[in-house]
């Protein structure tokens, strides 16, 4: 059975103060235990989050890392720096880290590696662009990001790996694709994945959708079939929000 997962991903939002007080705030809500959760912070709060959520069910993500192990790369933080403060998983490939840091599905197949290499949990990240959709590339757009990135893989270590379907048109603009549209994709990324590998990795692979999930949306969105949880952007950042997110399944 797949898990059910909803990670929130602040991006570079909150200072240490605010950040202890969400997540203080986040432990008092009652959170379904179903679902496995988990909050990607900055950096720089990342070893006190670890602390702060010890004992509970939240685990900490990191939102990025280098696929060096070590070296001359000012900026930058390795797998091995992540697993020796406690954080275990880390997300891969994000838009953002795609549109403005200019990563490459080629640079993203060595994260991969590396973050594998090191005992590390990943959220992997694609989507398309707005053009994309308009002109009906979407689903080549993606089939190529998940190839280009994960196909080397064995399948063993997929175990290892989350997928997390992020409509680029879709983050921090308000719109949302469709219930339908979420799902027209989701049966198409695990129909690529049993094609390359077989349907019994696909169907064990758990797929998030991330862009714009709220309260309002998110019961209906999580009630398809391959929707597996979601990535979640600015509602993760108000922990009543966030809870309502985790428990609409």
């Amino acid at each position: 059975m797949r898990k059910q997962i909803v990670a929130g991903n602040w991006k570079m939002n909150l200072d240490a103060a605010q950040s202890q007080e969400l997540i203080t705030a986040l432990k008092s809500e009652k959170l379904s235990n179903a679902v496995q959760v988990a909050i990607a912070t900055p950096f720089v709060h990342l070893a006190s989050a670890v602390s702060q959520t010890k004992g509970s069910d939240i685990g900490v993500v990191a939102q990025n890392m280098h696929q060096a192990i070590s070296g001359a790369f000012t900026g930058e933080i390795s797998a091995p720096m992540l697993k020796s403060i406690g954080v275990n998983t880390t997300l891969l490939g994000h838009s953002e880290r795609r549109a403005y840091f200019h990563e490459t599905d080629t640079m993203l197949a060595e994260k991969v590696n590396t973050a594998l290499e090191n005992e590390l949990e990943i959220i992997f990240c694609f989507g398309e662009e707005l053009e994309q959709r308009k002109s009906g590339s979407h689903f080549d757009v993606v089939s190529s990001q998940l190839r280009n990135a994960l196909f080397h893989l064995d399948t063993t270590q997929w175990k290892h790996i989350v997928l997390a379907y992020e409509p680029v048109w879709a983050i921090g603009t308000g719109e949302t694709a469709s219930p339908e549209q979420a799902q027209e994709m989701h049966a198409h990324i695990r129909d690529v994945l049993a094609s390359q590998y077989d349907d019994s990795l696909a169907q064990s692979v758990s797929i998030l959708y991330g862009g714009s999930v709220k309260p309002s949306n998110a019961k209906e969105i999580f009630a398809k079939p391959d929707v597996d949880g979601g990535l979640i952007g600015g509602a993760s950042l108000n922990a009543a929000d966030f809870a309502a997110i985790v428990n609409a399944f």
